[in-house]
């Protein structure tokens, strides 16, 4: 729970870009999307038998085409809801898939909805799927979409051609990607790539952006991928046609990045329509800044649960389904927990978030990332992992602690003028005074593993991070300091007490950081 600090790199005025453009040469923004008329799409059975008839009519009568998906949309009602589909595998889309897209965009709500509520999902689902009671849905097509495997079965058809054949039929040739001077094999591809981010920072070359789905689709012929530690992506299904592509920010580890301005849990930044065989694309400090700011965190959060796992004794990582709401807008970041079950003052939530507190409607943030005022990489990654020491430490000590800790640093905020964390009295400071002190050292000490500096973050506050630096600078590191964040662990004197019993060895250097900030 910290303010925004710029710190170890100087911040520069730049015209940030708001989109780029897509191999169709169109802009791509990363506002709401709009539509335009509802296309035919090529892959309803319809379609997929016409095409069929038309390149091989003795094989017509032979060769049944069974569905083998439904195009679906539904329409859950709360969080719950939403969650049931996604446990069940489900690609959701907050737009259908079979209309014209006059601009490209990050987001989409049906204006026939009011804004508080949660849109429909598009889904394309097999045919032996079990739809869950309770959640409303409409089947809204039959869809015969072959399965990769059917491109080589012995049975005289070729499915690509009969794909293409289904675009032309139903008036959608201009989306195929055209043979030109290549063969026509050529024109249909597995999609496969690189995501990379350029940290201004540090100064290297791209990385890739670690773990984040790489979605792509063309009508309701879906398919998604993870990327690796270098940002490399493949997916396991070809098309004939150019797919639009997507960022979508629930990673691999578990962790999900929202909002979209509208009610979504994890965000999503369209790239637009790319080649068949796939694309590369980087980001830079100079992209959009949703999307900068998306990849920054998505790589933060990445490598700190990459960093708890290797250490020993372990760091409890964050929660599985943590949710991470990033606001421009906002100067303070928080990790709240609502998700995790902690309740909090409403009147004070309300406070603190300002005019975004009608977001907390339908799904709860657990960490709120305050990025106005952020530049560069080294600026957002600094502060993101701040919040994710914190989320650590709600691991160990719970809910209850964690409620009293919230409970004082809201109070604080709001009573105090807005001066975060208060000035270190009242009920609940001693939480703070922990929490915080945990939070700036592991803050400082990831800054500083990825940017070799000399630098700490925290250093003004009263409950003074610099006893735990210290430790660390005496061979008492995070690891070990960690275990002694338990939900007993209220204030500094229980800190300085639990930190001596567990480890009788630095009892001299621990009572001597203590004293040297008393």
């Amino acid at each position: 729970m910290a303010p925004v600090l710029l710190a170890a790199c100087s911040a520069q005025d730049l015209s940030l870009g708001e989109g780029h453009l897509d191999a169709e040469g169109r802009w791509v923004e990363h506002e709401m999307i709009v539509l335009g008329k509802q296309l035919e799409d090529p892959y309803s059975v319809e379609n997929m038998t016409k095409a069929l008839s038309e390149l091989y009519p003795t094989k017509a009568g032979r060769i049944v085409l069974p569905p083998t998906d439904y195009y679906v949309r539904f329409l859950p009602e709360e969080e719950s809801q939403y969650e049931r589909l996604v446990r069940d595998g489900l690609q959701l889309m907050d737009h259908p898939m079979d209309y014209e897209i006059l601009r490209e965009g990050d987001y989409y709500h049906d204006p026939a909805l009011a804004e508080g509520r949660i849109t429909w999902q598009y889904a394309v689902v097999p045919t032996d799927y079990t739809f869950p009671s309770g959640i409303r849905y409409e089947i809204l097509e039959e869809c015969y979409i072959p399965p990769e495997d059917g491109r080589t079965k012995a049975d005289g058809v070729d499915w690509t051609a009969v794909e293409q054949a289904a675009f032309r039929l139903s008036g959608n040739e201009a989306l195929l990607e055209q043979p030109s001077a290549r063969t026509r094999a050529d024109v249909s591809g597995t999609p496969k790539g690189r995501i990379t981010i350029v940290d201004d920072t540090r100064g290297s070359g791209p990385e890739g952006v670690r773990g984040v789905r790489v979605s792509c689709n063309s009508f309701v012929k879906t398919a998604s991928a993870y990327t690796d530690e270098e940002g490399n992506y493949e997916m396991s299904r070809s098309f004939t046609s150019r797919p639009r592509y997507r960022l979508v920010f629930k990673n691999k580890r578990g962790f999900g990045i929202g909002l979209n301005l509208l009610l979504t849990p994890a965000s999503v930044s369209t790239l637009g329509r790319q080649d068949p065989t796939g694309m590369d694309f980087e980001v830079t400090r100079e992209s959009e800044r949703k999307l900068f700011l998306r990849c920054v965190v998505n790589n933060a959060g990445y490598d700190y649960y990459k960093y708890c796992e290797s250490c020993t004794p372990a760091i409890k990582t964050p929660p599985a389904n943590l949710r991470i709401w990033i606001f421009q807008r906002l100067a303070t970041s928080s990790t709240i927990m609502l998700q995790q079950g902690v309740l909090v003052d409403g009147s004070k939530l309300a406070d603190y978030l300002g005019e975004f507190i009608s977001l907390v409607k339908v799904f709860l943030p657990d960490i709120t990332l305050g990025l106005k005022g952020t530049e560069g990489y080294g600026d957002v990654y600094a502060e993101a992992v701040h919040e994710f020491a914190h989320a650590s430490h709600f691991m160990l000590a719970g809910r209850d602690y964690w409620k009293a800790y919230a409970r004082y640093v809201l109070t604080s905020f709001v009573t105090s003028g807005f001066v975060t964390y208060g000035v270190g009295t009242g009920e609940g400071s001693g939480y703070c005074e922990v929490g915080e002190s945990w939070a700036y050292f592991l803050q400082t000490v990831l800054y500083r593993e990825r940017y070799q500096v000399a630098g700490a973050f925290g250093l003004s506050y009263w409950f003074h991070p610099q006893i735990l630096l210290s430790l660390e600078e005496h061979g008492l590191g995070a690891p070990q300091i960690f275990q002694v964040l338990s939900s007993d662990a209220t204030d500094r004197s229980m800190l300085q007490k639990k930190l001596t019993s567990y480890y009788p060895e630095y009892k001299s250097v621990i009572n001597q950081a203590f004293a040297r900030y008393n």
